[in-house]
């Protein structure tokens, strides 16, 4: 097996774990959240459960990414150097981008879930805020689109 093939699938590897670590983080430290707030306001579960699921969407780009490189006939023994490391340095900002937007979004929902528990009407705007770190992730899932269409 070449090292082209051996740094592509290393890439993928990273993307797909970090992506999911990221989404389990994330989606732990508002679940978590969730439970505390349920003490105190147990008719917001509904708000609660949408807000601790937010941050799982990241795992999503990084199998997403995974999808679009495994269906694009690149990785094969004849895959090229480049391809490889592109294969890599897709791996690397996308795993590394959902993981801190994961983690981050995470923590902006705990605090409109803990908010909500306390009787303030938070959701709305708990839910645009988390979509700011969420963008970033989309972002990346994009460029690896992209770099993966252009080789």
């Amino acid at each position: 097996m070449g090292t082209a093939i051996v740094l592509a699938y290393l890439g993928l590897g990273l993307m797909i774990g970090l992506s999911g670590i990221g989404s389990a983080v994330g989606v732990s430290i508002a679940g978590s959240a969730s439970i505390g707030a349920l003490k105190k306001n147990e008719n917001a579960f509904g708000s609660f459960m949408l807000l601790s699921a937010l941050s799982g969407t990241q795992g999503l780009y990084g199998f997403g990414g995974f999808f679009i490189i495994n269906t694009s006939g690149i990785l094969t023994e004849n895959i090229t150097m480049l391809q490889g490391s592109a294969i890599l340095g897709c791996g690397i900002a996308l795993g590394l981008v959902c993981l801190v937007s994961a983690i981050r979004q995470g923590q902006i929902c705990a605090n409109g879930i803990s908010g909500i528990g306390s009787g303030y009407n938070l959701f709305g705007k708990t839910m645009v805020l988390a979509v700011f770190p969420e963008l970033y992730a989309i972002v990346g899932f994009a460029a690896t689109f992209l770099i993966i269409s252009g080789l």
